[in-house]
């Protein structure tokens, strides 16, 4: 079995290596893999704790190594150098496993803190909306992924998006709220992307009067002044 790229990623029994951030995937296939391979007793059945070492287990015990050796091997070599310290010392395919999913319960639980937070004071501020939805879009996605329990609805995410808009959406939304039928997320970004365009050529073309006024302004006092002399 080879990977590739090195320890930091690749492929290993066909699915790609433990990386931190592709825990949930990673899992899947490993344990749809054992149970091919017919190891995932030892993981979560019957054969999860060796025999004990008497005299008429002395077969069992040995069947039961050659297969822990298997899924061991399976394991830490899909596994990147970056998390096979914690598991290197490990003796069972449970204890991996289980080590691995306290491990990454630990890091999805301090993730999702974060990203709950930089939710909650997204704003569009600098960015224009295509840029300000992508972030939130990508925010709630991330979030929905940690915590399937609680996945982010298409309404809670429009509740977001429209929270941290410039004011000056803020007429723009009010409108489109009375209408009998709600635009999707995405017709929503059309239409929000279609004002901010509307108000860039209207500011384009104030600046350009405002020019064409001071220049006119200027002309005017020239003449005038020629006209003393």
């Amino acid at each position: 079995m080879e990977g590739t790229n090195g320890n930091n990623g690749g492929m290993i029994n066909g699915m790609e290596r433990l990386v931190g951030n592709n825990y949930k995937y990673w899992k899947m296939c490993m344990e749809a893999y054992l149970q091919g391979q017919d190891l995932w007793e030892l993981v979560a059945g019957s054969d999860a704790i060796i025999p004990v070492e008497t005299l008429e287990q002395g077969e069992s015990r040995r069947k039961w190594k050659i297969k822990c050796g298997k899924a061991l091997f399976a394991l830490r070599t899909s596994i990147s150098k970056e998390f096979i310290e914690h598991v290197r010392d490990l003796n069972s395919p449970k204890e991996v496993w289980d080590n691995l999913e306290k491990l990454f319960t630990k890091k999805n639980t301090a993730r999702l803190q974060f990203l709950e937070n930089e939710l909650a004071i997204s704003r569009q501020e600098g960015m224009s909306v295509s840029e300000y939805f992508l972030r939130v879009k990508t925010l709630c996605s991330e979030i929905s992924e940690i915590d399937t329990n609680e996945k982010i609805s298409e309404s809670r995410l429009r509740r977001y998006l429209i929270r941290g808009l410039k004011k000056e959406y803020v007429p723009f939304i009010t409108s489109i709220q009375g209408w009998s039928t709600q635009p999707s997320i995405e017709e929503l970004e059309n239409l929000l992307s279609n004002q901010e365009a509307l108000a860039k050529q209207m500011a384009k073309g104030f600046e350009n009067d405002a020019v064409l006024f001071s220049k006119g302004k200027n002309f005017k006092k020239g003449s005038s002044s020629k006209e003393k002399e």
